[in-house]
């Protein structure tokens, strides 16, 4: 019995037949067209994280800036760096380009501000409103 099977097993010929290669490349075929476009959308939600970012840190200066003088800095943009005030440059992420709105206040408020993020690798601009509390959604036109 046992010399059958060792007869069996050495006259088999090994590797893998032609079906069964097609079936692994089939299977990989199908996880790469699932997995490829979740990548991609990965990177634009990253592009739209460093954007809000770059927003924050950029508010958070202009607020400084009011906390110092009792107005906020003049309108900019920058694609490398917006410069805050006289001196005070913040540098953007790669791709990113702010563009800072002030506007003259009345009553309570001396003065609002706003910012609006633009990356053409992301999934749309967004926007930071003092009058309205920090971050917008993207597709909001506060600061047109």
């Amino acid at each position: 019995m046992l010399a059958r099977i060792r007869k069996a097993a050495e006259e088999k010929d090994s590797g893998f037949t032609l079906i069964e290669l097609l079936v692994v490349m089939i299977i990989i075929g199908i996880l790469a067209a699932i997995a490829i476009p979740v990548f991609l959308n990965q990177r634009k939600k990253a592009v739209d994280t460093s954007m809000k970012s770059d927003l924050r840190t950029v508010a958070n200066e202009m607020e400084t800036y009011y906390t110092d003088n009792q107005n906020y800095p003049a309108d900019a943009s920058g694609t490398d760096a917006v410069l805050v005030g006289t001196g005070n440059s913040i540098k953007l992420t790669k791709g990113n380009k702010i563009t800072v709105t002030t506007t003259v206040g009345t009553g309570i408020l001396a003065g609002t501000f706003c910012l609006k993020a633009e990356n053409a690798k992301g999934t749309g601009d967004w926007y930071y409103d003092s009058d309205q509390g920090g971050l917008q959604p993207k597709g909001t036109a506060a600061c047109s």
